[in-house]
């Protein structure tokens, strides 16, 4: 992989933005939960480019569907011009709960933009930036639930055989839960959620946790751990696949890790903008850093522009971007295998539509 930043190739990519749409993405995933997204349309010069906005988890006035924003976007641009403006707006009519929404929104303003630039220009992504697509292995990202069982998992397996997991791992685990997943031999990732502060009711359950997935799980990545002194001490043998998520915002951050991980978990509407984004993937490859992509449940076009950036860039490893339908609470026969056969956009930042 190119061990220097490739924004260069996109950067200064024509753009033409007349107008700005914003449509409603709905469903209902599992245990219930129901997940609410935004579709950001910048239309210009006879196109339109798409991105989706991750940010908000429930309608309480704040999305941008809701609010349909006046931003004022219109104009000839360059890329790089118009990320530039964009960081300059208030994407929010007030300060989200928490900071990290802030990039999410920006994410998909950018992401339409490139999307929008690549269309104008008649060309696909992997094209600009030289770069060739490969078929992107995947797996599933799930939570056991509130009274944790193997069920879910064995839901999922019973419609595609060959998926396999990154599971969210629960003080509550038993044994029994435990040596049952490992029997499966389909779990390549345990996030531990350590970094999003948490409370640890626990620590002895915490403990035994840790010592039952290492035990269980010896080649699976370990995401995410709490920033804790016994948990260090357990992971000091394990930090070539300590993978870090959630403090990942910039190239920058992946010094300021907890513990010195070696494997990043590139999530794309985490770290906010094309700029920074290329900045991530240009480190990772000069130091020869594992890395794998992440989603944030999305329901529309940024599902499949996740997976197209997997098969450019980190095509072979544990991808958190399984195709939206496995997230359903009991997904449809026929689920998409793993590995995913590319499938550009002719021209864009896109998947083609199923059989375009």
């Amino acid at each position: 992989m190119n061990d220097e930043s490739l924004w260069p190739r996109v950067a200064d990519l024509p753009l033409v933005v007349e107008g700005c749409e914003y449509d409603r993405l709905h469903a209902v995933l599992a245990y219930g939960f129901e997940r609410i997204t935004t579709h950001v349309r910048l239309v210009g010069a006879g196109a339109d480019g798409l991105g989706e906005d991750v940010s908000i988890f429930r309608e309480d006035g704040t999305t941008l569907h809701e609010r349909s924003p006046a931003l004022p976007l219109a104009g000839e641009w360059t890329l790089a011009g118009f990320c530039d403006r964009v960081a300059t707006l208030e994407l929010f009519s007030q300060p989200p709960e928490w900071e990290g929404a802030l990039r999410f929104r920006n994410w998909a303003f950018e992401s339409a933009a490139l999307d929008l630039a690549l269309r104008q220009a008649g060309r696909p992504l992997h094209d600009v930036l030289g770069l060739e697509l490969r078929p992107v292995r995947f797996v599933n990202s799930l939570c056991l639930g509130p009274e944790p069982s193997i069920e879910p998992v064995r839901r999922r397996l019973a419609r595609s055989p060959d998926v396999h997991f990154k599971l969210d791992a629960e003080a509550t685990w038993a044994p029994g839960l435990v040596d049952e997943l490992a029997a499966t031999g389909a779990v390549d990732t345990v996030d531990f959620k350590g970094q999003y502060g948490f409370e640890v009711e626990d620590p002895a359950a915490l403990g035994a946790l840790y010592d039952r997935v290492l035990a269980a799980f010896p080649d699976a990545y370990l995401e995410d751990p709490h920033d804790l002194p016994e948990v260090a001490q357990r992971l000091g043998d394990h930090l070539e696949r300590v993978s870090y998520d959630a403090p990942i915002r910039s190239a920058e951050d992946i010094d300021a890790t907890p513990l010195a991980a070696r494997v990043v978990n590139v999530k794309q509407s985490r770290i906010g903008s094309l700029r920074a984004l290329f900045d991530v993937y240009a480190r990772c490859a000069r130091e020869g850093r594992p890395m794998y992509g992440g989603g944030m449940g999305e329901l529309g076009v940024g599902r499949g522009q996740i997976e197209l950036l997997a098969a450019l860039f980190h095509a072979d490893a544990p991808n958190d971007v399984a195709p939206s339908a496995y997230n359903e609470d009991d997904p449809p026969g026929g689920l998409p295998a793993s590995p995913l056969a590319p499938r550009p956009a002719a021209t864009g930042f896109r998947w083609a539509a199923e059989g375009g």
